[in-house]
């Protein structure tokens, strides 16, 4: 594996006014030996001059967040990361690699999740490039790596999980967005670390379920939260017709035999479970009457 190799070239703004001086005074030479008559001379100083202006080709520039990889007949030679005007041995080829932050959003993929129910999801990625070596070299393009590993990774996420936990203690793809963020980062990062690439955050984007079953889906959920809802209503009612028996009993209100007693555990349990308001039926009797 290539790895890269930090290189300092040499500074190109003397270079630069050295090739233009020596450039100048060849051609005011050649001039020279032309009207002098000296053609011999003026051949090997016009040789001179197209050496010189070969030699400008060494130059080239950084920009800040901007890496040149340099490649010497073929052999990797190092890469030049400092911004600025450098000077490297004409021959050498250099590529430039962006080292700034980038960030792309997969498309909708079709998967299922963890229940084999068929989901759409997308995700946003974060990256960047921190090894240019790697990146030049070890892929053929590494932006089209990008994007095809991470499609990889989430489509793995997908069906790692379930879209809703229906257990306590369940890790969803709708309820534990950074526990599945934290994984899908991690999952990412391995399969990009070989391509020189950082993957500073990945987050899902979208999430739904697919269109044939969401309506069926969705009543789903719809009946599962009633249920819960049903749930804590009468475990609410439950507590408070406890907590009424015993302040009767404590209070010394009224002597309940375990027929009343259930009689009145049934009506508490009507009025504090009903969805509507219930009508009060007032007794003139006596208590079994």
């Amino acid at each position: 594996m290539i790895r890269e190799i930090q290189r300092k070239a040499a500074p190109g703004l003397p270079m630069l006014l050295l090739f233009l001086a020596a450039l100048a005074l060849g051609i005011w030479a050649f001039v020279g030996q032309v009207r002098a008559g000296n053609d011999g001379l003026a051949v090997v100083l016009m040789v001179g001059n197209v050496v010189i202006a070969f030699l400008c080709a060494g130059l080239f520039v950084v920009h800040p967040n901007e890496g040149k990889v340099l490649t010497l007949f073929g052999r990797y030679v190092g890469s030049v990361r400092e911004p600025g005007l450098w000077w490297v041995n004409p021959f050498t080829a250099k590529h430039a690699i962006s080292l700034r932050i980038r960030n792309f959003e997969t498309q909708k993929l079709k998967v299922n999740d963890s229940h084999s129910n068929p989901i759409e999801i997308a995700a946003v990625v974060v990256w960047k490039v921190v090894d240019t070596a790697e990146a030049m070299f070890e892929v053929d393009d590494y932006e089209h790596y990008v994007k095809v590993q991470s499609e990889a990774a989430v489509r793995g996420l997908a069906t790692a999980y379930p879209y809703d936990a229906h257990g306590e203690g369940e890790v969803a793809l709708s309820t534990h967005q950074d526990e599945v963020s934290k994984r899908m980062l991690s999952e990412v990062q391995e399969r990009l670390g070989k391509a020189g690439v950082q993957v500073t955050e990945t987050r899902i984007s979208h999430l739904a379920y697919s269109p044939e079953i969401a309506s069926a889906m969705l009543q789903r959920q719809q009946a599962s939260a009633i249920i819960a809802a049903r749930r804590k209503i009468v475990e609410g009612a439950v507590g408070m017709v406890e907590n009424a028996l015993e302040l009767l009993a404590e209070k010394k209100v009224v002597d309940l035999d375990p027929e009343r007693r259930a009689a009145m555990v049934s009506n508490l349990l009507v009025v504090l479970c009903s969805e509507r308001g219930t009508q009060p039926v007032v007794n003139t009797g006596t208590l079994y009457q």
